[in-house]
């Protein structure tokens, strides 16, 4: 005999579940269908023809599309160090140190995340044309424009990531690194970074995820010879919408929702180191 429903047991409801379907329903039925008809033998997307593989050999043998997914797993690697490298120190510097202006830097330090990516996109380039910054590079310096662009909006994600990380830190370590005769770099090394370490990783994973995602800001700073494999694709929506399209937007999002769930498994408390 089933228990009476307590007042505070929403997700016992049926109302409550079918509201909750029809939310699931309405945020990945896009992707199910893209996925879907990414083994479409038809190049229609609302003709169902039978089952292929054949349009992500394809994708896979489009020169085009291979240099775009590099240069987005160039980018998303570069970007992601130096994110984790500013982020992490930010993060430390506001965690630990007590100095004029803290509260305003940490507020400066959070504007790349609300402020919205179009108007970030025509800053960057706007500075990039006012100074100068020189084109015509070779591969990969070509794509420091990008790069940077993504470390701007990227790292504050790190900060706040390690951060959080951070607030659950006993200082006692440190201080107890200290009086057995540790040097300030030997306690930052083995006890303070360690510690860190978790933070890190999630916080450059999510950066990572962040730098392949990005479509707007890499539009607004990138050339014909840097265009980046979110651009690609958008360039070939507007052809039309191939299968081909499909099958690339789908290893993208594959590719992406792995990051995630890597990122979110070390954002775990439990996962983590002390």
């Amino acid at each position: 005999m089933r228990s009476p429903i307590g007042p505070l047991e929403f997700t016992r409801r049926t109302w409550v579940r079918l509201w909750l379907l029809a939310v699931f329903v309405f945020l990945y039925a896009p992707i199910v269908v893209l996925i879907a008809f990414s083994f479409n033998k038809s190049k229609r997307n609302i003709v169902w023809t039978g089952f292929t593989t054949d349009w992500y050999g394809r994708a896979l043998n489009n020169s085009s599309l291979i240099e775009a997914f590099t240069n987005s797993i160039m980018i998303a690697l570069v970007s992601t160090v130096l994110s984790v490298i500013l982020g992490g120190l930010l993060a430390l510097g506001l965690y630990r140190f007590r100095f004029p202006g803290k509260s305003v830097l940490d507020g400066v330090s959070a504007l790349p995340i609300v402020i919205p990516e179009i108007c970030m996109g025509v800053a960057l380039l706007v500075f990039y044309a006012r100074v100068g910054w020189p084109t015509g590079l070779p591969w990969p310096l070509n794509l420091s424009q990008v790069i940077i662009g993504h470390v701007v909006f990227s790292f504050p994600f790190v900060a706040v990531v390690v951060r959080a990380r951070m607030e659950g830190f006993d200082r006692s370590l440190e201080e107890a690194s200290k009086d057995l005769g540790a040097s300030e770099w030997q306690t930052f090394w083995n006890v303070t970074l360690p510690y860190m370490k978790t933070g890190l990783i999630a916080g450059g994973l999510l950066a990572m995820t962040l730098s392949l995602d990005d479509f707007v800001i890499t539009f607004f700073t990138s050339g014909p010879e840097t265009i980046t494999f979110p651009v690609k694709i958008y360039s070939m929506v507007r052809q039309s919408v191939t299968p081909e399209v499909n099958a690339a937007s789908t290893i993208l999002i594959v590719f992406t929702v792995a990051l995630t769930l890597v990122a979110l498994k070390f954002q775990k408390p439990s996962e983590g180191v002390g």
